[in-house]
């Protein structure tokens, strides 16, 4: 059975499609031994061998992570400076990403896979997979600025989708976004005027943390991890 080359990377684990249609365009991926730059090109997994730049590229064993990401740990595979969130996995022989970003301050709720496909799910915004988040202000947003933050805030790549905001009692902020941007909710408070003492991702989809403690993680299957967003639970 043959499947386009771009989603054939992106179940090897090699990239997200959309990474791995500029790896394709930049000449760097080669089947039978030629050089493909064609986007609609198909491969038979079966018989065709693709390379990326020299190596082999085949399909591995899809793994799916659910971690309550720790302050203090950057969400890379590697960095020079700080330890990482995949320092904390024991025993994974695979090379996993993280899904989306939460910055070295931030905590709470993150995917870790080697499934590209399931991550562009996930960050696209066509996906339209919300994220929810607990802010610990240095103070509370009045009326005039909560309603900016639900019609969108002019940062400087652009007006962010409406945002879902509730204040609690003990001076915690709850706001759910749809996008991703990088320190998005934090720049979106900085705009304010209003300093985030603490941030935590709290819910991806209808994905709740509730129970997993902070450092630990648990494995799901594609297909239990997607129900957990789509349709609900808790970790």
């Amino acid at each position: 059975m043959k499947i386009r080359l771009n989603k054939f990377l992106a179940q090897c684990g090699i990239a997200s499609r959309r990474k791995a249609e500029e790896l394709i365009l930049s000449g760097k991926v080669r089947v039978n031994g030629r050089v493909v730059r064609e986007l609609a090109f198909f491969v038979n997994p079966e018989k065709d061998e693709v390379k990326v730049g020299k190596k082999v590229v085949k399909p591995e064993r899809k793994i799916y992570i659910v971690m309550n990401k720790p302050v203090g740990y950057v969400c890379a595979v590697k960095d020079r400076w700080n330890p990482t969130v995949i320092d904390l996995l024991k025993g994974v022989e695979e090379r996993v990403y993280p899904v989306g970003r939460l910055d070295l301050r931030s905590e709470g709720l993150l995917i870790i896979t080697n499934d590209g496909e399931l991550t562009h799910l996930l960050t696209h915004p066509s996906g339209e997979i919300k994220k929810t988040y607990l802010v610990e202000p240095d103070r509370l947003p009045d009326e005039a600025e909560l309603n900016m933050l639900r019609d969108g805030i002019p940062l400087e790549d652009g007006l962010t989708s409406p945002a879902k905001v509730r204040v609690f009692p003990d001076g915690w902020v709850e706001i759910t976004i749809g996008e991703g941007r990088k320190r998005e909710v934090r720049r979106m408070f900085d705009y304010l005027g209003i300093r985030v003492k603490r941030l935590k991702r709290i819910a991806i989809g209808k994905m709740r943390l509730e129970k997993l403690e902070e450092g630990k993680y648990r494995f799901f299957s594609r297909d239990g991890l997607l129900h957990m967003i789509y349709r609900g639970g808790v970790v």
